[in-house]
């Protein structure tokens, strides 16, 4: 397939690269001029048949495409949309929100993704092929998504090691909010509260590291995806912010040890049960409604079979006797 990839940072660039590591014909653009260039570079050294072109404008880059990609932070999307008026191909995403960004695309064939991928690190050069091997990528189903478009592109994604999870935007907005967008902020807060501490910075060991790491992420991305789902943030931090006055308030009873207990446990149990086990692997027909339900219990796609007309999914373990 003959793919743009619009905005070529750490998911961009490997977007583009995993795709012409996988046979695609690709074309990359980003907006800054250093990026193109080591964009090139780049393309230049890799192995022959996994190579791909940069173009000087967006418009170049789509041109005779049948799929483009947008890989640029939100707050640019509406100038890009602008450059892409009249286009006909397949458009996708990968956004950290989806339903502000399926608002912005009008009348274009739009399918919203958003790979569970990434690093602390940013930019073209810590783009990486291999990036979303085995990792979860949500692929939206909305009722205006044609469901042709829906298993081209879930074909195309499984073709990159990916696990497709079907979802509505919404679906979506509302989880990552807890799962990334908050996580983020909870970084930033904890990273803070050492500023300034010398002794506490040579201290902080294992569970310091694996609660800050993303805190290095550039700041205005995450300000971006927070602010970009405002709503879902918000309540999801609320949740949060209760549980830590909870425990803030057992801290100050007569026995605050076994005050805490009961308050962490629940968490140290469905910590210990994730990620979730694979169950039993299933056959399933290209429609809305199943392909949903299968994201609702925490399934994901695997595989496609385009001569049956269905997907490979597999269920979790939890949910190994439904239908």
């Amino acid at each position: 397939m003959n793919v743009a990839v619009l905005g070529l940072g750490l998911i961009g660039g490997s977007v583009l690269q995993a795709l012409a590591a996988g046979g695609h014909r690709v074309v990359g653009f980003d907006a800054d001029p250093a990026t193109r260039a080591t964009a090139r570079t780049a393309a230049a050294r890799a192995r022959s048949g996994s190579r791909w072109e940069v173009a000087g404008t967006i418009r170049d880059a789509v041109r005779d495409t049948d799929l483009c990609v947008l890989a640029v932070p939100f707050p640019a999307l509406p100038s890009v949309l602008d450059e892409m008026t009249g286009y006909r191909g397949l458009v996708t995403d990968v956004t950290s929100i989806k339903a502000p960004v399926r608002d912005l695309t009008g009348d274009l064939r739009f399918v919203g993704g958003h790979p569970m991928a990434g690093k602390e690190t940013s930019g073209f050069r810590a783009a990486d092929r291999g990036l979303f091997v085995g990792c979860a990528w949500v692929l939206c189903l909305e009722p205006e998504t044609e469901t042709a478009e829906w298993f081209d592109l879930a074909e195309i994604i499984t073709g990159l090691g990916a696990r497709v999870v079907p979802a509505t935007a919404a679906e979506h907005d509302r989880v990552v909010a807890g799962v990334s967008h908050v996580p983020h902020l909870l970084a930033a807060a904890l990273t803070g509260a050492i500023e300034g501490d010398p002794l506490a910075a040579a201290l902080a060991a294992g569970s310091f590291r694996d609660g800050t790491r993303v805190a290095a992420t550039r700041p205005e991305l995450i300000a971006a995806m927070c602010g970009g789902n405002a709503a879902a943030v918000t309540e999801a931090l609320d949740q949060v912010l209760r549980s830590l006055q909870a425990m803030r308030t057992e801290l100050s009873a007569e026995d605050p040890v076994a005050a805490l207990g009961p308050l962490l446990a629940p968490a140290s149990a469905a910590r210990a049960a994730w990620p979730p086990v694979p169950g039993e692997q299933a056959e399933l027909p290209v429609r809305k409604d199943v392909l949903l339900r299968l994201g609702r219990v925490g399934g994901w796609v695997t595989g496609i079979d385009r001569e049956r007309r269905k997907v490979i999914a597999m269920r979790p373990e939890t949910d190994r006797n439904s239908p």
